[in-house]
């Protein structure tokens, strides 16, 4: 009975704010009662036909597709060597992922803008240097999801097995280690999604207006006063929640399949 009770309040404490932004999305007017005055489709019509609302999103996606292909190409064969090869090393990695959460995001940001402003004035406010940056904190999300699909699928032993079989380390990494932990980089592409996809801090500071992004669109229609539209912040806030949500069901559903297959194999 206390755990119901407790996932009920618990639903209320972040499903109320996802309900009053759906609820003002679909809204013609709601000032100074429970619910809306009335209630349209227009503003979900509308927003994506707006040059800025498409650019932004499109920015972020293509921010995120970027960082999910140098976070992968990055870590997996870092997270194999270190949990397979020399796992001396896995607490000095496990130290190094800690430092984007101990270190401010604007703190990270402004350091980085300063280096490139005199030491690279190239790759100052570009995208590249966005990406890269984007790219550094996420990174975390997909090492500890890699890591932990990879001692879960035993990839010693699938390791040792292949070497058997006279596979070298990049075919073995290709085509028996990744086929098992897919559902590990899965995970971790879709925490790596959601962090470029909402990441505020580091794009304002790095590109600001020059790289529009979504975060950065929605915090102009907050602040602007004449120019900014609630309701179309709404739509985006509630838009971009269900597709990182259906993301996750997809991650889940592959993930479940995977994981009784990996059993199986390893029984």
């Amino acid at each position: 009975m206390k755990r119901r009770i407790f996932l009920g309040l618990l639903g209320l404490y972040f499903g109320l704010p996802l309900l009053a932004a759906l609820l003002y999305s679909v809204a013609t007017r709601w000032t100074d009662t429970p619910l809306p005055d009335g209630y349209t489709l227009d503003h979900w019509l509308g927003v994506f036909g707006k040059p800025d609302v498409t650019s932004a999103l499109l920015r972020s996606l293509l921010l995120s597709a970027v960082v999910v292909v140098v976070d992968t190409l990055l870590v997996v064969p870092a997270a194999y060597w270190s949990v397979v090869h020399n796992p001396r090393i896995g607490s000095v990695v496990q130290t190094i992922a800690v430092i984007p959460f101990a270190v401010p995001w604007v703190v990270i940001g402004a350091g980085l803008q300063l280096v490139t402003a005199s030491f690279a004035p190239d790759l100052f406010g570009t995208f590249w240097l966005l990406a890269a940056a984007t790219a550094a904190i996420a990174f975390p999300f997909m090492y500890w999801a890699v890591e932990g699909s990879l001692i879960a699928a035993g990839a010693v032993r699938l390791s040792e097995a292949a070497a058997t079989c006279g596979a070298g380390p990049v075919q073995t990494l290709v085509r028996v280690i990744f086929p098992a932990i897919r559902g590990g980089v899965v995970s971790g592409a879709l925490l790596v999604v959601a962090t470029a996809m909402n990441e505020f801090a580091l794009a304002k500071i790095l590109v600001g207006a020059k790289f529009e992004t979504l975060p950065i669109w929605s915090a102009r229609q907050f602040v602007s006063r004449t120019l900014g539209d609630p309701n179309a912040l709404a739509v985006v806030t509630i838009f971009t929640f269900g597709l990182l949500f259906a993301l996750s069901a997809l991650v889940v559903h592959l993930g479940r399949g995977r994981v009784s297959t990996i059993g199986r194999t390893l029984r």
